[in-house]
């Protein structure tokens, strides 16, 4: 057990704090004058106050009491700064222990290097204001909140040696995502995990509200968290002295609990239950330490504190006068020496070399990350005699490749899914692992165990947090979800891209691995669900990120997804979208076939086609998409049945962004081979697994962009049979063979009557359809001709 914190000591600790407040209040105001050397005039002011006081000095304090920890226990700790718009502190404290002068050396630990640090915050040409990826030590963007402490855990997991302290703002706290992070201690193993210290900060205000954990009492907090599960611990006040006391001793308290938990069970010690872990309820005034009252108006403690608390520096003498007499308040030069730097005794508060929270390799993850020990996509190939003659399901072969990924990667890989891994036909990697629980096990459950790899809550907001905290410290993954409801991440999403997008110029920031999504129990197979589950639009929400990060996938088989999955997780700094079916469905490619497509990214598939070498053909059939896909061959077969002498080319699209040009794209094909596959002006009947407008969009700048015909998804849906989903949307065999004729010049003029016959097929179906409950014999027994031998329509 720890002793108590010496009285000289907490002195130190808050000349320390205050060192980090003085910081963070001239980085949202001086551009000038740093250290107050002259009185405070209009130019020493930023033209424009930008950034965010109110939680400021609550995370400079938890950031001093941390550094105390760590000196004393030697522990390894990241800081996972919710209140986003803390970045001023984040910022304050790097600088403070010399990580940040060690990245940026411009911004030295100096009087000059002080100046530099507060112009250039929120400044152009300079930092954000948010805890952002150019701050050192940080994984989480604040831009957004909510996801802080779902990241916490994801970096919890897998590394037994990391303690993740995790700061939660009581407005974070009233977001969903957040709402439902509190669980992630049911599935944190002490025995291999590390551990996480969430602190919620309660400084009792949102922007211009009071916040809902702000106005409960101690009482509904402590039942409400010890519901969760948690032992809260308290620290409550404004008076610095008595809060450095308290806030020292409950942290002793919530580390020798985490440690005697994690020694008890590494020493082989099963725990009965969930350890009951630590967390700690802060309550401290919106902007501590900040004006009281700013023209006559209550500031700290109050809304008014949330950003800018004194507003018209520059141009109001009583304004400049209340900000000089705040910054004074802190005593620089009780702080800084002649030359700025921090003093000695200061300097010593902080922890050494990658031990600081800013410099530690847990939030800079490339620099722990190995290659993922992958195996020969050949082992696990499906063996396709002949094209379309076999049926198997996609996601089942890639979920044996899986399975072999866990077997090889003990502690470096995990599956997240909204409890969808059986669903979306992964089974085989429960041959090598379980999900990971931690609750009661019944004696009939079934795939549960402690120590689990399959990450499985049913909250799609924290298996993408979960994800992305263990890819940002370092490890590889794989999230499985339903295609409809991925969108419910649509905005974390948002807030990885941008991350990766300005890590990729950072260049200390090493690459981490990519984050990819396997969309099954995709648009075109949900008969049983109907309409609500039907939404492929999550592929247009992808491609408006920047080119260099983001790849969309949509393999038509097994093998082609083999080859893609284990592609995309060798990748890194990139997100991957890989859409494939779960259904038993026709098998195309062989193996080294699927090898060559996919490396290609698009090919011409010449034994569907009857365009003789070297020919151009009168029809370019396209498709993009499992369903599609069969749709397009389907239609290929009538067609070549009503129009022997047609000359017709079929191109597979599977890495969707090839469609682009090169420019737009470092997929993109160039002009000449998209030409060599698309034609000049030849029409081009392209069945898409998406909305038709995608495709478009990819593929505006192409030389035969006019002829693109495409059909895909057209918002109609139900339940119903899978050929009727697709006959709804005008997706089906017939409606795309229809689109062939009428698009070829002259040939709808002669052959009216095949228009006419395969409007009667579909007008067969409807009738079929509704009165029988299953699809016409004709599509559900069709089969690629070369595997019936007979190439005629039926």
């Amino acid at each position: 057990m720890s002793q108590p914190t010496a009285a000289s000591e907490l002195q130190l600790l808050d000349r320390y704090w205050r060192a980090a407040n003085y910081l963070s209040v001239g980085q949202i105001y001086l551009m000038a004058n740093p250290l107050l050397r002259e009185p405070l005039k209009p130019e020493h002011i930023k033209p424009r106050l930008l950034g965010h006081w109110g939680t400021t000095p609550g995370l400079n304090f938890i950031y001093a009491h941390l550094n105390r920890i760590i000196r004393q226990r030697d522990l390894n700790l990241i800081y996972v700064c919710g209140p986003g718009h803390g970045g001023p502190g984040m910022v304050a404290n790097t600088w403070l222990e010399g990580s940040y002068s060690e990245i940026y050396p411009h911004v030295s630990e100096d009087g000059e290097g002080m100046q530099r640090l507060f112009k250039q915050f929120s400044f152009p040409g300079g930092i954000p204001s948010h805890a952002a990826p150019e701050t050192p030590g940080s994984i989480n963007e604040g831009g957004e909140l909510g996801y802080s402490l779902s990241h916490a855990f994801g970096a919890a997991f897998d590394h037994p040696d990391l303690i993740v302290p995790c700061v939660i703002g009581d407005g974070e706290a009233e977001t969903g995502p957040l709402a439902s992070s509190w669980h992630g201690i049911k599935f944190l193993n002490p025995q291999r995990d590390g551990a996480v210290l969430p602190i919620l900060h309660l400084n009792g205000y949102k922007i211009a509200n009071p916040t809902i954990l702000g106005r409960a009492d101690d009482d509904d907090l402590q039942q409400l968290f010890s519901g969760y599960g948690y032992e809260p611990l308290f620290v409550s006040g404004h008076e610095p002295e008595k809060m450095h006391q308290q806030m020292a001793d409950a942290l002793d308290n919530a580390f020798n609990k985490i440690a005697a938990y994690q020694q008890a069970a590494r020493a082989g010690d099963e725990q009965s239950g969930i350890p009951r872990w630590p967390m700690i309820i802060l309550r401290s005034p919106k902007g501590w330490t900040g004006p009281q009252e700013v023209d006559g108006k209550k500031v700290e403690g109050f809304w008014r504190a949330h950003q800018v608390p004194v507003a018209a520096c520059r141009e109001d003498e009583e304004h400049r006068q209340i900000l000089e007499k705040w910054l004074r308040s802190y005593q620089p030069d009780d702080l800084f020496d002649e030359q700025g730097r921090l003093k000695p005794e200061l300097r010593a508060l902080a922890p050494q070399g990658d031990k600081r929270m800013g410099a530690s390799p847990y939030a800079n993850g490339g620099l722990l990350r190995r290659e993922l020990d992958t195996p020969d996509i050949r082992n696990f190939a499906f063996d396709v005699q002949e094209p379309g003659s076999q049926l198997a399901q996609a996601t089942e072969q890639l979920g044996r490749y899986l399975a072999e990924i866990f077997a090889r990667n003990a502690n470096n890989f995990r599956l997240f899914g909204p409890d969808e891994t059986a669903s979306n036909r992964l089974t085989p990697v429960f041959d090598v692992t379980s999900r990971t629980w931690l609750e009661p096990v019944k004696p009939y459950d079934e795939q549960l165990a402690r120590d689990g790899r399959v990450m499985e809550i049913l909250s799609e907001h924290q298996c993408q947090g979960w994800l992305e905290g263990y890819l940002l410290t370092g490890r590889h993954g794989l999230f499985n979800c339903y295609e409809a409801f991925i969108h419910i991440v649509d905005s974390m999403f948002n807030q990885h891209a941008k991350w990766l997008k300005v890590t990729r110029k950072l260049g200390w920031r090493k690459p981490v691995s990519s984050l990819n999504y396997l969309l099954s129990s995709h648009v075109w197979r949900q008969d049983h669900n109907g309409y609500s589950h039907q939404d492929p639009g999550f592929m247009d929400h992808v491609a408006n990120k920047k080119a260099d990060i983001v790849r969309i996938y949509l393999p038509p088989d097994a093998n082609t997804l083999l080859w893609v999955g284990d592609h995309c997780l060798r990748t890194w700094d990139r997100i991957n979208v890989i859409v494939a079916g779960k259904q038993p469905s026709a098998q195309w490619l062989d193996i080294e076939s699927a090898i060559a497509h996919c490396e290609a990214g698009m090919s011409d598939w010449r034994w569907a086609g009857t365009t003789p070498q070297g020919e151009e053909p009168d029809v370019v059939m396209a498709c993009a998409g499992d369903v599609p896909t069969l749709e397009t061959l389907a239609a290929v077969d009538l067609l070549r049945g009503y129009l022997p002498e047609l000359r017709i080319r079929v191109v597979n699209v599977v890495d969707l962004m090839a469609l682009q040009t090169q420019d737009q794209h470092p997929h993109g094909k160039s002009d000449d081979e998209f030409d060599a596959l698309f034609t000049l002006d030849k029409p081009v009947i392209f069945a898409f697994h998406g909305y038709p407008s995608l495709v478009h969009r990819l593929t505006y700048r192409r030389n035969n962009y006019r002829n693109f015909h495409v059909r895909g998804f057209n918002e109609e849906g139900t339940t119903t049979t899978p050929f009727d989903m697709t006959v709804l949307n005008e997706l089906d065999r017939y409606h795309l063979a229809q689109e062939a004729i009428l698009r070829i010049p002259g040939l709808a003029d002669q052959h009216a009557e095949l228009l006419d016959d395969l409007q009667e097929r579909i007008a067969e179906h409807h009738r079929y359809v509704r009165e029988y409950g299953e699809d016409v014999p004709e599509v559900r027994n069709w089969k690629w001709p070369s595997a019936t031998g007979d190439g005629a329509p039926d």
